[in-house]
């Protein structure tokens, strides 16, 4: 059997932010603040929540949804937030079928770390469009994804569309 070695350099910068997961380190708090959008890559700023790409997606157009609030947990979230999330996750899901017509999505969070949260303490809701073929022998050999399509395309395909 030939043994493969793929590289995956960008995973590091992932590794060393997600141990950042604190208020004044978390990425759900520092990106709006910094308040340049296109950099940040965020789609869209509600009232209580926002939009924002991946920056390491499973697919292109993998968008999180995340209150402004530094909050752990959905039962402390205000049921008003809440609904904010889940009219943007739906706003977001319009949006992606009209730009990449995906077969299905995933759409869910992952609370604590044991369930897969990458930053634990401010939840968020991942919204992952998906089609019949998106997977194929690089997550299963590699733990790496092939990517058709740049961030920077992904952000000017769905910027504005809320």
């Amino acid at each position: 059997m030939a043994n493969f070695r793929i590289w995956a350099p960008w995973r590091l910068a992932y590794v060393k932010d997600a141990a950042k997961d604190t208020e004044e380190g978390c990425i759900f708090c520092v990106k709006p603040a910094q308040e340049d959008d296109e950099a940040n890559l965020i789609v869209h700023r509600g009232e209580r929540a926002f939009v924002i790409l991946n920056l390491f997606p499973y697919t292109n157009g993998h968008l999180m949804v995340a209150p402004y609030e530094h909050i752990g947990r959905i039962q402390e979230l205000p049921a008003e937030t809440v609904a904010e999330m889940i009219a943007l996750a739906q706003r977001g899901m319009s949006r992606l079928e009209d730009v990449y017509d995906p077969h299905g999505f995933n759409v869910g969070f992952n609370q604590g770390r044991v369930a897969g949260a990458g930053v634990e303490h401010h939840i968020h809701m991942h919204v992952v469009p998906r089609w019949g073929g998106d997977t194929n022998f690089m997550p299963v050999i590699a733990d790496t994804r092939v990517m058709p399509q740049t961030l920077e395309q992904s952000y000017e395909a769905l910027k504005g569309a809320f």
